[in-house]
């Protein structure tokens, strides 16, 4: 299993701040949290996704994967 982590709206609109998940590629966790989370819909194109520290595609595999930040766009500077 994979610890998933949501940030700031990606956290409201999944209205958890993590989760576990078990799906296999980066693309099938997006389908996935789309399907049980319909709010993250709009935000989850969005954002950027890190798995272990790295930003990644959905063509990446997740079958070594520990854990998985959902980060939405922030303002500032």
């Amino acid at each position: 299993m994979t610890r998933v982590r949501y940030f700031a709206a990606a956290a409201e609109a999944a209205g958890v701040d993590a989760e576990e998940r078990g799906e296999t590629s980066l693309e099938a966790l997006r389908a996935a949290v789309v399907a049980e989370h319909p709010a993250l819909t709009d935000i989850l194109p969005r954002c950027a996704v890190m798995v272990d520290g790295v930003r990644s595609d959905d063509d990446r595999a997740l079958d070594d994967a520990q854990l998985i930040d959902v980060l939405p766009p922030f303002a500032g500077g």
